[in-house]
Protein backbone atom coordinates (compact mmCIF):
# COMPACT_ATOMS: atom_id res chain seq x y z
CA UNK A 1 0.00 0.00 0.00
CA UNK A 2 1.87 3.25 -1.25
CA UNK A 3 -0.23 6.42 0.05
CA UNK A 4 -0.77 8.62 -3.13
CA UNK A 5 -3.42 11.07 -2.14
CA UNK A 6 -1.75 13.49 1.09
CA UNK A 7 -4.43 15.69 0.86
CA UNK A 8 -6.92 13.01 1.48
CA UNK A 9 -4.51 11.57 4.05
CA UNK A 10 -4.20 14.13 6.08
CA UNK A 11 -7.72 15.88 5.85
CA UNK A 12 -8.66 12.31 7.11
CA UNK A 13 -6.22 12.45 9.76
CA UNK A 14 -7.87 15.82 11.05
CA UNK A 15 -11.48 14.49 10.63
CA UNK A 16 -10.75 11.32 12.51
CA UNK A 17 -8.65 13.67 15.30
CA UNK A 18 -11.63 16.21 15.75
CA UNK A 19 -14.91 13.66 15.18
CA UNK A 20 -13.16 11.80 17.99
CA UNK A 21 -12.25 14.97 20.23
CA UNK A 22 -15.80 15.87 19.51
CA UNK A 23 -17.50 12.62 20.47
CA UNK A 24 -15.09 11.86 23.46
CA UNK A 25 -15.96 15.51 25.58
CA UNK A 26 -19.28 14.79 24.32
CA UNK A 27 -19.76 12.05 26.60
CA UNK A 28 -19.05 13.91 30.11
CA UNK A 29 -22.79 15.24 29.05
CA UNK A 30 -26.33 13.50 29.32
CA UNK A 31 -26.99 10.96 26.46
CA UNK A 32 -30.45 10.55 26.61
CA UNK A 33 -32.21 8.66 23.90
CA UNK A 34 -33.10 8.69 20.00
CA UNK A 35 -36.71 10.02 21.28
CA UNK A 36 -35.46 12.37 24.18
CA UNK A 37 -32.04 13.29 23.08
CA UNK A 38 -29.84 14.75 25.90
CA UNK A 39 -27.50 17.67 25.55
CA UNK A 40 -24.45 15.50 24.20
CA UNK A 41 -26.43 13.17 21.88
CA UNK A 42 -25.83 15.66 18.77
CA UNK A 43 -22.53 16.60 19.38
CA UNK A 44 -21.35 12.78 19.76
CA UNK A 45 -23.34 11.20 16.53
CA UNK A 46 -21.79 14.05 14.85
CA UNK A 47 -18.57 13.48 15.70
CA UNK A 48 -18.75 9.90 15.19
CA UNK A 49 -20.16 10.33 11.86
CA UNK A 50 -16.94 12.86 11.44
CA UNK A 51 -14.64 10.07 12.22
CA UNK A 52 -16.25 7.58 10.10
CA UNK A 53 -16.00 9.74 6.97
CA UNK A 54 -12.49 10.71 7.71
CA UNK A 55 -11.24 6.95 7.86
CA UNK A 56 -13.34 7.01 4.45
CA UNK A 57 -11.46 9.80 3.27
CA UNK A 58 -7.84 8.66 4.40
CA UNK A 59 -8.56 4.75 3.39
CA UNK A 60 -9.42 6.44 -0.12
CA UNK A 61 -5.68 8.28 0.09
CA UNK A 62 -3.77 4.61 -0.80
CA UNK A 63 -6.17 3.83 -3.75
CA UNK A 64 -4.45 2.93 -6.77
CA UNK A 65 -6.97 4.92 -8.73
CA UNK A 66 -6.10 7.80 -6.43
CA UNK A 67 -5.26 11.44 -7.87
CA UNK A 68 -1.54 11.99 -6.84
CA UNK A 69 -1.22 14.82 -4.56
CA UNK A 70 1.53 16.89 -2.59
CA UNK A 71 0.87 19.44 0.18
CA UNK A 72 2.83 23.04 -0.37
CA UNK A 73 4.09 24.28 2.38
CA UNK A 74 2.09 25.70 5.17
CA UNK A 75 1.01 29.74 5.09
CA UNK A 76 0.99 31.41 8.52
CA UNK A 77 1.10 34.62 6.64
CA UNK A 78 -1.89 34.13 5.08
CA UNK A 79 -3.42 32.75 8.59
CA UNK A 80 -2.32 35.32 10.23
CA UNK A 81 -3.94 37.61 8.03
CA UNK A 82 -7.50 36.10 8.30
CA UNK A 83 -7.05 36.13 12.02
CA UNK A 84 -6.15 39.62 12.37
CA UNK A 85 -9.34 40.58 9.81
CA UNK A 86 -11.75 38.67 12.22
CA UNK A 87 -9.99 40.21 15.66
CA UNK A 88 -10.36 43.78 13.86
CA UNK A 89 -13.99 42.43 13.29
CA UNK A 90 -14.38 41.41 16.59
CA UNK A 91 -13.00 44.85 18.07
CA UNK A 92 -14.92 46.75 15.21
CA UNK A 93 -18.31 45.65 15.72
CA UNK A 94 -19.75 47.37 18.82
CA UNK A 95 -18.07 51.28 17.92
CA UNK A 96 -18.61 50.98 14.08
CA UNK A 97 -21.62 48.62 13.57
CA UNK A 98 -22.23 45.73 11.19
CA UNK A 99 -21.90 47.21 7.94
CA UNK A 100 -18.44 49.01 8.13
CA UNK A 101 -17.19 45.75 10.07
CA UNK A 102 -18.65 43.25 7.58
CA UNK A 103 -16.71 45.56 4.56
CA UNK A 104 -13.41 45.82 6.67
CA UNK A 105 -13.39 42.30 7.50
CA UNK A 106 -13.65 41.05 4.20
CA UNK A 107 -11.32 43.57 2.44
CA UNK A 108 -8.72 42.56 5.64
CA UNK A 109 -9.02 39.07 4.30
CA UNK A 110 -8.83 39.38 0.64
CA UNK A 111 -5.18 40.16 1.18
CA UNK A 112 -4.50 36.68 2.15
CA UNK A 113 -5.29 35.65 -1.29
CA UNK A 114 -2.22 35.43 -3.68
CA UNK A 115 -4.50 35.95 -6.78
CA UNK A 116 -6.53 38.93 -5.48
CA UNK A 117 -8.57 40.86 -7.98
CA UNK A 118 -10.04 44.08 -6.10
CA UNK A 119 -13.16 44.49 -8.22
CA UNK A 120 -14.33 40.64 -7.24
CA UNK A 121 -13.10 41.50 -3.38
CA UNK A 122 -15.13 44.71 -3.36
CA UNK A 123 -17.84 43.15 -4.82
CA UNK A 124 -17.92 40.54 -2.45
CA UNK A 125 -17.65 42.74 0.45
CA UNK A 126 -20.87 44.49 -0.61
CA UNK A 127 -22.67 40.62 -1.40
CA UNK A 128 -21.61 39.37 2.08
CA UNK A 129 -22.41 42.64 4.09
CA UNK A 130 -26.05 42.73 2.34
CA UNK A 131 -26.01 39.07 3.07
CA UNK A 132 -25.60 39.02 6.58
CA UNK A 133 -27.73 42.31 7.23
CA UNK A 134 -30.39 39.98 5.74
CA UNK A 135 -29.42 36.66 7.79
CA UNK A 136 -28.61 38.11 11.00
CA UNK A 137 -30.59 40.89 11.69
CA UNK A 138 -33.47 40.80 9.40
CA UNK A 139 -34.02 37.19 9.25
CA UNK A 140 -32.74 36.37 13.10
CA UNK A 141 -33.60 39.58 14.50
CA UNK A 142 -30.24 39.83 16.41
CA UNK A 143 -29.31 42.98 18.51
CA UNK A 144 -26.15 44.37 15.94
CA UNK A 145 -25.65 48.40 16.14
CA UNK A 146 -25.82 48.44 12.01
CA UNK A 147 -24.00 51.84 11.88
CA UNK A 148 -21.76 53.62 13.92
CA UNK A 149 -23.52 55.27 16.99
CA UNK A 150 -21.93 58.56 15.93
CA UNK A 151 -24.33 58.78 12.84
CA UNK A 152 -27.67 58.05 14.48
CA UNK A 153 -29.30 55.45 12.25
CA UNK A 154 -29.49 52.33 14.79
Amino acid sequence: MQLKNKQNFWSGVMFIVLGSAFAWKSTEYSMGTAARMGPGYFPFWLGVIMAILGAIILVSSFAKKAQTTEISKFDFKSVAIITGAVVVFAYLLQPAGLIISMLVLVLISAAAAHDNNWKVTIANAIFLTVLCYLAFVVGLKLVFPIWPAFLGMN
